[in-house]
């Protein structure tokens, strides 16, 4: 299997540069085009630099993190920086037309699918905002939120009450069981968000946050949660890791003594996720992941 990488970079360069000039000049808050948004040339054009970063965003041919050729992920910092400034230079707008109503950045409305763009959200609360890349074939069952800058591969299943955050990447063929949650990392713009490659399984009421990445076939058991400053005890290998789970390998939650006189006595533990097993190509992750759990 190949790892996934939604970024083409066919782009010209030249309208990468234009669309950077035009967020530098909006990017920071202290500047004099940013203190207020008036009808003019510059917000304007302001306006028209935003949609086709948005539509970019969207088509997939923009991202908001790369995977480099030694398999390290970054952010794209400008395109993150872009994102900050269509929320300080965008004014509110009511969409009467959401069940409820809604108020939101008048840049950054829901996106709105039909039968062409070939994915399935069942009715019943679920939104994605503009500037979030869904592939063919995503099923998003509701109620659950895609933010912008996130990307979601082909065939990737979005259960109930789950959360896609900002910048988010997730892979191929990917499970998100009911209740997950990936956290958004916009700031600081250098910063990577959490990363979901191909094939990788999370249990329901799992999450991942910080940045965090998740190489591909892994899975999370139910309620694993896990930061870029967790530790993760590998019981197979006998090692640790920080700031990413290794591909295949199947983690459920354990915990380990805490330490001193005073814990020992009331036999308190701190919570350590921990790495059972792994798991190879043709493993099943859910049969995995419950012959782990017994």
């Amino acid at each position: 299997m190949t790892s996934f990488n939604y970024t083409d970079y066919s782009l010209p360069d030249d309208l990468i540069q234009k669309l950077k000039s035009q967020f530098d000049s909006m990017a920071s808050p202290d500047s004099a085009s940013s203190a207020t948004v008036a009808a003019s040339d510059s917000e304007s054009n302001f306006a028209l630099a935003a949609d086709k970063l948005l539509d970019l965003l969207e088509s997939g041919r923009l991202a908001s993190a790369e995977k480099d050729s030694n398999g390290n992920w970054q952010a794209i910092t400008w395109v993150k920086q872009a994102i900050l400034a269509i929320f300080r230079n965008s004014g509110l707008a009511a969409n009467t037309a959401w069940p409820g109503g809604s108020v939101d950045k008048q840049l950054l409305p829901q996106r709105i699918f039909g039968l062409t763009h070939g994915i399935r959200i069942v009715p019943g609360g679920s939104s994605v905002r503009r500037g979030a890349h869904i592939k063919p074939g995503v099923v998003i069952m509701p109620p659950s939120y895609v933010n912008i800058g996130s990307s979601i591969g082909e065939g990737t299943m979005v259960d109930s009450h789950v959360l896609v955050g900002s910048c988010a990447q997730i892979g191929r063929r990917v499970h998100l069981s009911a209740g997950v949650q990936i956290g958004g990392v916009l700031e600081p713009s250098g910063a990577c968000p959490v990363i979901v490659e191909d094939d990788c399984f999370l249990g329901a009421l799992s999450g991942l946050f910080e940045g965090l990445v998740m190489r591909q076939g892994a899975v999370l058991a139910p309620g694993v949660v896990v930061s870029k400053s967790t530790r993760v005890y590998d019981l197979v290998k006998h090692c640790e890791y920080q700031g990413e789970i290794p591909a295949g390998a199947v983690v459920v939650s354990g915990s380990r003594p805490a330490r001193g006189l005073w814990a020992r006595r009331r036999s308190l533990s701190l919570y350590a996720p921990c790495i059972v097993k792994y798991r190879d190509a043709g493993t099943d992750a859910a049969l995995l992941l419950e012959e782990a759990l017994r």
